[in-house]
């Protein structure tokens, strides 16, 4: 993540001009053309973090509703849409131009059931299957706290949670916290590692 992840996550109308450029990937097993622009989290590559996520999360939830909280410019939404055509994925960001692109990219990949919204565009009584994370560390701990803390509650039971976090970013301590602010009502673990990443598996009871 560079300089800019703040203002990449948390810039509801990003100053820049908004240059857009086209990439193929393959996102879990699908190969996808999507657009990204600057002004949003990592628009010129699949990032590393992203990249961890998508290869060790396990097979989403067949239906329900599905979050990808910091969408960005849509891998994750795209990727659990892909796998689960019968879920509901609403993808959020705060960032215009990241809801855009998602939308954008949703369409172009036959993904007819990514909504990419704001947080308040979210009906307070959806609660969700299954939330997807590369969240935003970079924000600092008091906004990232209150945003993990706003969102993983809303879990279903059983409902589980997968947030990549860089190890030398703090994943150990974040367990740490979730577990204690969460309670005994919730199991939070390492789910896996790689290339100096954390997946934490929230479980709610």
């Amino acid at each position: 993540m560079g300089s800019n992840t703040t203002e990449q996550y948390f810039s509801a109308t990003p100053a820049s001009q908004d240059v857009r450029r086209e990439f193929q990937f393959t996102i879990r097993d699908w190969p996808m053309t999507v657009t990204t622009s600057n002004g949003v989290f990592s628009s010129s590559k699949l990032d590393l973090g992203t990249q961890v996520l998508l290869k060790h999360a396990p097979a989403a939830p067949e239906d329900g509703n599905l979050l990808d909280l910091g969408c960005g410019w849509g891998p994750i939404s795209l990727a659990l849409a892909k796998e689960s055509p019968d879920a509901q994925v609403w993808s959020v960001d705060v960032n215009e131009r990241a809801l855009e692109l998602t939308a954008l990219n949703a369409k172009a990949n036959g993904c007819g059931n990514i909504r990419a919204v704001t947080a308040d565009q979210v009906p307070e009584d959806v609660q969700f299957d299954a939330i997807w994370s590369n969240p935003p560390i970079r924000v600092g701990k008091e906004v990232l706290h209150e945003l993990l803390m706003t969102w993983l509650p809303r879990l279903k039971p059983q409902g589980r949670a997968y947030l990549v976090v860089q190890k030398n970013l703090g994943s150990d301590s974040l367990m740490k916290w979730l577990a204690q602010q969460l309670g005994d009502a919730y199991a939070v673990s390492k789910y896996a590692s790689s290339k100096g990443y954390r997946v934490i598996e929230v479980c709610k009871a």
